[in-house]
């Protein structure tokens, strides 16, 4: 039998109602050496590019994927829905958001 948890090769197709949450053990904060946002968790340090970092500040649990999508094209001119989709998947995948559905 095959598994239907999304794995970082194959990332989760996440519903407009979804809302994604940073992980309970992951820590999104400004490093000082590197002069930008990353993401920590036990024993590891994510560097964030500037996007990344403006889409994890975005996953509150409040907002849901198409709230995201929605204040990211706000805030950037040529902010890509796909683009930003593709990305929560692959954090979903690798544990490092957690998502919230209503729809059930």
């Amino acid at each position: 039998m095959t598994s239907t948890k999304p794995t970082p090769a194959e990332p989760a197709r996440l519903p407009d109602s979804a809302r994604p949450r940073l992980a309970a053990a992951l820590r999104l904060t400004f490093d000082e050496v590197r002069g930008q946002l990353v993401l920590l968790g036990p024993e590891s340090v994510r560097v964030l590019n500037p996007t990344g970092a403006a889409i994890l500040q975005l996953c509150d649990g409040r907002r849901d994927v198409s709230g995201i999508v929605s204040e990211l094209q706000d805030r950037f001119a040529g902010a890509n829905p796909g683009e930003v989709r593709e990305f929560l998947g692959r954090l979903a995948a690798k544990r490092c958001v957690e998502i919230d559905d209503d729809r059930h």
